[in-house]
């Protein structure tokens, strides 16, 4: 656990978690990637226990209560994200358990507990992967499932526009410039602030859920439907999910 990254991205969401209010949330699981209504990824979650990494203002936590899930917990990193959560599942008529933590800390959850542990983009921000998903997994039950999302790692291998600093889109063509074996961590401007990330491969990912002990059941690399079949006057983001999935979806299940 990086306890100087750790800070950094702490204090960039207590200072801009309003910006972030409902943002990337389920039935969202990314950026012009299919939605939970398209992929049934959870399917039934009726009376199921479920525990949400990186839970931010609340909203897939309200998204599973809306569908009759039972107990609710959530964990962020930052206070004042908690703080939108809590008075946000309140205005709903919901409660959630609300932990304010590190993930990659000893969370204070019971163990061999949840039916599901999710993340919707917010398993990246760990700053030790292997540590955190065999956490996860000691959460879960036996057969539990864990789904997270998170940008593709070929998104910040090639960019969209001139902001990202890597290269552009030149006669609908993408240029590689950054390694897709670079996993070491990069400072990024955000706003006012500063976030501290790193680009994992997707073999990262995997084996680090076998290591945990995890089989994987289904990795998502797609672009939604509306954004494949766009046509016309499109963005540079568009033109750039028409050529390579922007944002990764993983299902494993705890073995």
């Amino acid at each position: 656990m990086n306890k100087d990254i750790i800070k950094t991205n702490e204090q960039y969401w207590n200072n801009h978690a309003d910006l972030w209010f409902g943002a990337t949330a389920l039935p969202e699981y990314g950026v012009h990637c299919p939605t939970e209504d398209d992929l049934h990824l959870f399917g039934d979650v009726t009376g199921k226990t479920m525990l949400e990494i990186c839970c931010g203002s609340g909203h897939s936590l309200k998204y599973h209560a809306d569908r009759k899930a039972g107990e609710l917990w959530g964990v962020d990193l930052s206070s004042k994200q908690l703080e939108n959560a809590e008075r946000y599942l309140s205005e709903n008529g919901y409660a959630a358990h609300l932990i304010c933590s590190p993930m990659e800390a000893e969370l204070d959850v019971p163990k061999d507990y949840f039916d599901y542990v999710y993340s919707i983009y917010g398993i990246g921000w760990t700053t030790d992967l292997d540590g955190t998903f065999q956490k996860i997994a000691s959460y879960l039950k036996k057969d539990g499932i864990f789904i997270f999302s998170w940008n593709h790692t070929l998104n910040y291998c090639v960019a969209w526009s001139c902001a990202e600093r890597l290269t552009v889109i030149e006669n609908d063509t993408l240029a590689m410039s950054k390694s897709y074996f670079d996993e070491s961590y990069f400072t990024m401007p955000a706003h006012d602030g500063e976030i501290v990330l790193c680009n994992r491969k997707i073999s990262t990912y995997v084996n680090a859920l076998a290591k945990a002990g995890f089989a994987v059941e289904q990795i998502v690399e797609q672009t939604d439907e509306a954004t494949m079949s766009a046509d016309g006057d499109i963005t540079d983001k568009q033109k750039k999910a028409k050529m390579l999935p922007l944002s990764v979806i993983f299902k494993a299940r705890k073995l």
